[in-house]
């Protein structure tokens, strides 16, 4: 392991007195890996027999299980089903600290790879708007390719500076999470390359933008609404500091305590609203976690509204709309996802949005297809969002499973033409096209594994 900054070893010690020994020892041990089971996507067979090295309960969170170190779990057949999300333990505690209601308006302001992203539309269960956003594009398009694997419909996924949210969104939304850009030292033993990273005035660089996007936050938070503003750092100048300095200088706001059990018989109680895991008193690495409250109005100013799909983007023309219908009642008896909007040639299916005017956006609901020619041609996010069994179905073994990942066609008989999805232990994994006895595989290429 790369040996850690001189500067970072001295100023822990200072921070944590007695108890820095036993955090240096944590830190030389491997990093804890973990799971998150999506509750969208319920395999038919149990998860623990399908994937190996599932192990114990992640306490603070219900869809949560620690993962042994060796577990192949990301190769796996159902991690390209959106089954699970691969998420470190201690991450997984402040979209559970927020707690986002069904039908909310919900924004992940730095919403990127999109791990609490995809935690806080499972506590929406498919109900409300989330919006996530992420400056990076190259992280933003990471981001979108995760929320539609994990079958996500009701997803907002943009890129922007916060300021420019801000201004277009004031009072929009319900809850706010702010998984801020931060120095890393939680993630030196996952990471240990940001150690070389690191230097001594990283914390102070990273506050100060910390603090700039906590400003731009607090603006788009309703009144009586919920943000949780979180770091994966030990930095009191990114984590307490960061608060304190916040609460003095917005006082409509006011800390919300709780407690996290940590183990079947240790509770942590939060101080001020905020609470950090160190790797040496949870199974996990470095976190911190404030829950805060909008307890007044902070300006005289008129709260942003959201607009019906087709008036955020335009309305679709009746020949798409036909040819996705004639495409459902070929493929499905169930009901069909109502689209309601187009962009540029994408048809999507999509809750209320907020206004997306001048803001890159990457998805906007569920994605249904595009027309090619005369015939319409499904999206990869409509397999994946299908719950089974809306679309009819070919389903495949673990080796078949691996052949269309790969991009592979496959051999089939006694099937009729056109579309179906492919699935793998009754969750789908996309979309193949049968003629002339084969499955043309319409897997995205940028996703194969060969």
């Amino acid at each position: 392991m790369t040996a850690l900054p001189a500067a970072f070893v001295q100023r822990m010690r200072l921070q944590l007195g007695q108890s820095a020994d036993a955090f240096f020892d944590a830190m030389q041990q491997p990093p804890v890996r973990g799971l998150r089971i999506n509750p969208f996507k319920q395999p038919n067979k149990p998860l623990r027999g399908e994937v190996p090295g599932i192990g114990d309960a992640v306490p603070w969170e219900p869809d949560g299980w620690y993962l042994s170190p060796e577990s192949p779990a990301g190769v796996h057949p159902l991690h390209a089903c959106g089954a699970f999300y691969l998420q470190e333990a201690s991450a997984m505690l402040p979209a559970r600290l927020l707690r986002p209601k069904p039908g909310e308006i919900v924004l992940d302001l730095c919403a990127a790879p999109g791990g609490k992203s995809t935690q806080l539309a499972a506590m929406m269960q498919g109900q409300g708007t989330i919006v996530c956003n992420e400056i990076v594009p190259s992280r933003a398009a990471v981001l979108s390719g995760n929320v539609e694997r994990m079958g996500i419909p009701n997803a907002v996924v943009v890129s922007a500076d916060p300021s420019l949210l801000e201004a277009r969104w004031p009072q929009l939304f319900d809850a706010i999470l702010v998984d801020a850009p931060c120095s890393g030292e939680g993630m030196f033993r996952r990471h240990p390359e940001t150690q070389t990273e690191w230097t001594i005035d990283s914390p102070a660089r990273c506050a100060r933008r910390q603090a700039h996007i906590l400003q731009s936050a607090a603006r788009m938070l309703k009144t009586g609404g919920r943000l949780c503003y979180s770091t994966c750092t030990f930095s009191d100048e990114e984590n307490e500091g960061i608060i304190d300095a916040f609460l003095q200088s917005h006082p409509e706001f006011r800390p919300v305590e709780y407690s996290v059990t940590i183990h079947k018989d240790t509770v942590l109680a939060s101080q001020n609203g905020c609470i950090r895991l160190y790797p040496h008193i949870v199974r996990g690495e470095g976190h911190f976690a404030a829950l805060l409250e909008k307890a007044a109005p902070s300006a005289e100013e008129q709260p942003a509204g959201l607009l019906a799909a087709d008036a955020a983007f335009s309305s679709p023309d009746p020949q798409i709309i036909h040819a996705f219908h004639a495409f459902w009642q070929d493929v499905s008896a169930g009901n069909f996802p109502q689209p309601d909007a187009i962009i540029g040639s994408l048809l999507i299916s999509a809750p209320p949005l907020p206004p997306l005017g001048g803001i890159k956006t990457y998805r906007a609901g569920l994605s249904l297809g595009r027309m090619k020619g005369k015939v319409f041609m499904p999206d990869h996010a409509l397999a994946l969002a299908a719950p089974p069994p809306a679309i009819r179905t070919i389903p495949l073994d673990q080796a078949a499973a691996a052949e269309y990942l790969g991009g592979e066609v496959l051999p089939v008989e006694g099937i009729s033409n056109g579309f179906w999805t492919v699935s793998y232990a009754g969750l789908p994994l996309g979309f193949v096209k049968h003629s002339d006895h084969q499955l043309k595989n319409h897997y995205p290429k940028g996703l194969r594994n060969r």
